[in-house]
C-alpha cells in the first residue's frame, strides 16, 4: 500500500458509550482487503464492526482497562492481550479492541481477526473520537504479537517494541489530527489563535470580505461565537478566529456541519484540508479568477485565497507557564514554559518571509515544532533562519517547549493546618514579579485555594494586599485586580486566616469501638495530632473523582492564574527589524508578547504533596 494517511472508518462515542455518529470509507477499505487477501490468501478479510459492535467492544475496554483511556502500564488486572498488558504508556491515546464477546478466551485475543488496531482516541468535551487509519496486515500482526508475549516493556536494542512499530507507521500522525480536528467540531473549539494588535478600524479589503463569514476580526477581546457568524466592525486590540463554549451547545452533534467538513477535508478518506476556516471560506465564496497567481508560482494548498488590501505582517508569541511549587528543601520547584508564535500575514500575492530566531541558547529550549509552510535551511546553537509562505488567517508559526528564563512571576509558600476536624488556619506569603522589569507587566494575579470535598461557612483574613472573595468550595485573593497592573516594580504579600466548614456526616460503620479507640490515641499523642485530624476527615469524605487529580484529601493546594504582557518569560524574542519580505513590500510588521498561567500550583507545606524522583546517571 501506497505511504501516506488514509482514514478506515472514526466513530464518535458519547460519555454513555452509544456511537452518536460513524462514517467508513469503502474506498479505503477496498484497500485493506485487498491488501489483507494478498498476504492471507485462504482467509477472507475481517469487516468493520457495526455501530452496535463497536460501542460494545468500547464498553467492554473501559471496564477492562479501568477507564476509556486505560492505565497504559501493566497492573495487576491486566490480562494477556490487552492494551495495558504491552505495558507502554501509549496506549492510553492509541488503543485495540477486541470484538470477541468472550474477553477470557485467550485463543481469540491471538487472532487478528478479532482485533480493531490501531484506533486514535481523543476525548474532548462529552465524546470520544475515535479513527483507525490504514495500515499493513503486518504491522497488525506485529501488534498481535507484542500484547500477547510474556514479558513487558520495551528493552534497549530491541527491534520490536510498540514504540519503533508506530514511528514507522505514517497515518498514525494523520490520524491525531483527524481525531484533534473533529473534537475541536464536536466541541465548539472552532478558535484561531490569537494574534494581538494596536487598536486599529477594520482591516478590510478582499480578505475582510471573504473571512468575515467565521469571525476573523479586530476584537477588544475573544469573545464567544457559532463557527459562522457575521464579521465586526469595531476596532480593538487582538485579532481573532471564531470562538465557542467549550461544549455541544444542547449536547446534541451537529451532524450536518461533521458530514459537510468530511466532504470538503478528507474526500474518500484521505485527509487533505482540515482547516475549518478555509473550508467554510470556500464554501461561502467559491473561488475566482480574477486575479490568480503568476503562472510560475504554485499556490499552496494552505492559501486558496490571495489576499488584497492594505498590507502588514503580525506576530504574538504566547507563552504559558506550568510550575509546582514546594517551598520544601527535599523537592525543588519545577517550572516550565510551553510557547507559540502566532502569526496573521496581510500579504498581497505569494510572498516568501523569513526572519532569524536568535537567542535559542538563552533561552533555553527543549524542543521545537513549525507549521507545514515553514522550512528552516539553517540552524545552529544559537540561531535558526526560518521561511515560510504564509497561509490566510491566523495560524500557529512555531510551537517550542523552554526554561523560564526570568525565574518564576510568582514564588512563595502555602500553608494550611487543621485545628479541628471542621477548622483550618491557613497562611500565604508570595513575592511577585521579583526581577522582571518594563516593559513586563502584570495585568491581574489571583491565587484560589479550592476545596471540591468540603463546604464553606465561615471564613476570617485579610490580606496585605488585594481583595479576598468566597464561594461555597473555594477562596479566591485577588493579588492584583484588573484595572491595577503591576509595573516595573516587585510586590511581597501576605495573606493569614481561618476557614471553618459544615461539619461531615460520619458514616455507619460496624467498627465503631475502633474509630472511638484510635480518636483517643491521637488526642494522647499531640505530635500526630493533625496526621489523626486528616484520618478522620478522610474517611468520611465523598470519593475523589479522576477529573480532580490534586485533591486527594481535605485540602492540598492552591493555584495561581495570572497574565503578563510586554515581552516573553523565555527571552525568546522576535526582531522586526530583521524579518524580510520577498518581493520586497512596504509592509510594517508588528509584534507582541503574553504570557498566561498554566498548571501553576502551590503545594501546601504542610500536606502530601507529589513531587518527580530526579534519576541519578552514574
Amino acid at each position: 500500500m501506497p505511504s501516506g494517511c488514509s482514514i478506515r472508518a472514526l466513530w464518535i462515542i458519547s460519555n454513555h458509550d452509544t456511537v452518536v455518529f460513524s462514517r467508513r470509507f469503502p474506498v479505503v477499505e477496498k484497500r485493506w482487503r485487498s491488501a489483507f487477501k494478498t498476504e492471507n490468501e485462504s482467509t477472507d478479510p475481517p469487516r468493520l464492526p457495526t455501530d452496535q459492535q463497536l460501542a460494545v467492544a468500547f464498553a467492554r475496554r473501559k471496564r477492562r482497562e479501568g477507564s476509556s483511556r486505560g492505565y497504559g502500564l501493566r497492573v495487576a488486572q491486566s490480562t494477556k492481550g490487552s492494551d495495558s498488558w504491552v505495558d507502554d504508556p501509549i496506549t492510553r491515546h492509541i488503543i485495540s479492541l477486541s470484538l470477541s464477546e468472550d474477553d477470557d478466551n485467550e485463543s481469540n485475543k491471538d487472532n487478528e481477526m478479532n482485533i480493531l488496531w490501531p484506533i486514535v482516541i481523543h476525548t474532548k468535551a462529552l465524546y470520544h473520537i475515535l479513527v483507525l487509519p490504514l495500515v499493513e496486515p503486518k504491522e497488525m500482526r506485529d501488534f498481535v504479537n507484542l500484547s500477547n508475549r510474556s514479558d513487558c516493556g520495551s528493552a534497549v536494542g530491541e527491534d520490536l517494541s510498540l514504540s519503533s512499530l508506530l514511528l514507522n507507521i505514517s497515518s498514525i500522525t494523520g490520524a491525531l489530527m483527524v481525531a484533534h480536528s473533529f473534537g475541536d467540531i464536536v466541541s465548539g473549539d472552532t478558535a484561531e489563535p490569537e494574534v494581538v494588535v494596536a487598536a486599529s478600524p477594520s482591516v478590510g479589503g478582499l480578505f475582510d470580505s471573504l473571512t468575515g463569514s467565521i469571525g476573523i476580526s479586530s476584537r477588544p477581546r475573544p469573545v464567544a461565537a457559532a463557527p459562522v457568524a457575521a464579521s465586526s466592525s469595531s476596532s480593538g486590540s487582538s485579532i481573532t478566529g471564531a470562538a465557542a463554549s467549550d461544549a455541544p451547545r444542547g449536547g446534541l452533534l451537529d451532524k450536518d456541519l461533521l458530514r459537510s467538513f468530511i466532504a470538503s477535508a478528507m474526500p474518500f478518506g484521505t485527509p487533505l484540508d482540515l482547516s475549518l476556516s478555509n473550508i467554510f471560506a470556500m464554501k461561502a465564496n467559491g473561488f475566482s479568477s480574477a486575479e490568480p497567481p503568476h503562472q510560475d508560482l504554485k499556490q499552496p494548498a494552505w492559501k486558496p485565497y490571495l489576499y488584497k488590501g492594505k498590507q502588514r505582517l503580525l506576530f504574538t508569541i504566547h507563552e504559558t507557564i506550568n510550575a509546582a511549587m514546594y517551598d520544601r528543601d527535599e523537592i525543588p520547584d519545577s517550572v516550565s514554559v510551553a510557547g507559540q508564535i502566532n502569526c496573521r500575514a496581510e500579504l498581497e500575492g505569494l510572498p516568501d518571509v523569513s526572519f532569524p530566531l536568535a537567542g535559542l541558547s538563552k533561552a533555553r529550549i527543549d524542543s521545537i515544532s513549525f507549521h507545514p509552510c515553514v522550512q528552516v535551511p539553517a540552524h545552529g546553537i544559537d540561531k535558526q533562519n526560518i521561511v515560510f509562505q504564509p497561509p490566510l488567517g491566523n495560524f500557529v508559526l512555531m510551537r517550542y517547549q523552554a526554561g523560564c528564563g526570568l525565574g518564576p512571576p510568582v514564588k512563595g509558600f502555602y500553608q494550611l493546618s487543621m485545628v479541628s476536624e471542621d477548622e483550618g488556619a491557613f497562611l500565604f506569603k508570595v513575592g511577585l514579579m521579583e526581577g522582571y522589569k518594563s516593559p513586563l507587566s502584570m495585568e491581574f494575579c489571583t491565587i484560589t485555594m479550592p476545596f471540591p470535598r468540603r463546604r464553606i461557612v465561615g471564613f476570617d483574613g485579610t490580606p496585605s494586599a488585594g481583595t479576598v472573595v468566597t464561594t461555597e468550595h473555594s477562596v479566591e485573593w485577588r493579588v492584583v485586580g484588573s484595572g491595577r497592573s503591576l509595573s516595573g516594580k516587585s510586590l511581597e504579600a501576605t495573606f493569614p486566616g481561618t476557614i471553618k466548614f459544615s461539619r461531615l456526616k460520619s458514616r455507619r460503620r460496624g467498627d465503631g469501638d475502633d474509630d472511638e479507640e484510635s480518636d483517643g490515641e491521637g488526642t494522647e499523642n499531640v505530635v500526630n495530632v493533625e496526621e489523626v485530624l486528616v484520618q478522620k476527615m478522610n474517611k468520611d469524605l465523598p470519593a475523589v473523582e479522576m477529573e480532580e487529580p490534586f485533591c486527594w484529601q481535605a485540602y492540598d493546594y492552591a493555584k495561581v492564574s495570572f497574565k503578563i504582557v510586554g515581552a516573553s518569560v523565555s527571552r525568546m524574542s522576535i526582531d522586526t527589524k530583521s524579518v524580510n519580505i520577498y518581493p520586497t513590500t512596504k509592509s510594517p510588521v508588528e509584534y507582541s508578547a503574553q504570557v498566561t498561567s498554566g498548571d501553576y500550583i502551590l503545594w501546601n507545606t504542610l500536606g502530601k504533596a507529589p513531587s518527580a524522583a530526579a534519576v541519578k546517571i552514574r
